[in-house]
């Protein structure tokens, strides 16, 4: 009888288990990926769309959620800044490929506050905050000596004390009407469970997905 060879991590048999919130999978499936995945357990893709309706996808990482849903800080004059500004609508997607994983969200997109905005940029490391201050981030480069003299005139203005968020630098969240887990299965047949909601008042209604 010739030997069927699976991937670790890979299961048969019990298909994911729905739960009233899916935020209370989401966080027990998170909090795995802190313990097991070894690089960014918190790095998510960012699909956003520009003005002429093309896509856009890059890494952003993860800064907090919760009922109200998932946050991530940028600066606001990026090429994802512009594109939210403008359409505010987004999708993210976790990848935990150690777990064999993965989350897709989708949702409509706002502002964080600014007292939001100002408490994180105050926990970040001080060589990020004058970064921030730095980069005209998504704007053309002419070398990197200039963007290092950028950041050596920033120091040079903020040598002492706090460094202040910048006002081009804050945080948007998403709030959730689409949440679904997939995870791997042997011969493909994956779990795929769906959970979705019209907004951000209603309850979730869930389905199981063909893989």
């Amino acid at each position: 009888m010739p030997v069927v060879h699976r991937r670790p991590g890979r299961h048969i048999g019990r298909m994911i288990e729905p739960r009233p919130d899916p935020l209370s999978l989401f966080a027990d499936w998170f909090a795995e990926a802190e313990r097991g995945e070894p690089n960014d357990p918190n790095g998510m893709a960012l699909a956003t769309v520009g003005p002429d309706g093309t896509p856009s996808v890059r890494m952003v990482l993860l800064k907090g959620y919760d009922s109200d849903g998932f946050v991530f800080y940028t600066n606001l004059q990026s090429r994802k800044g512009q594109h939210l500004a403008a359409h505010p609508k987004a999708a993210l997607l976790f990848h935990w490929k150690s777990l064999r994983r993965q989350v897709r969200i989708e949702g409509p997109i706002t502002p964080v506050t600014a007292a939001e905005a100002d408490a994180y940029f105050a926990s970040r490391a001080r060589g990020s905050q004058l970064g921030a201050w730095a980069s005209d981030q998504s704007r053309p480069l002419g070398s990197r000596f200039a963007l290092e003299k950028k950041v050596a005139e920033v120091t040079a203005r903020h040598v002492v004390g706090t460094v202040p968020r910048p006002p081009h630098w804050s945080g948007f969240r998403l709030a959730p009407t689409l949440i679904e887990f997939w995870r791997d299965g042997a011969f493909r047949l994956h779990d795929r469970l769906e959970y979705r909601r019209p907004d951000n008042a209603a309850p979730w209604t869930t389905r199981t997905l063909y893989p």
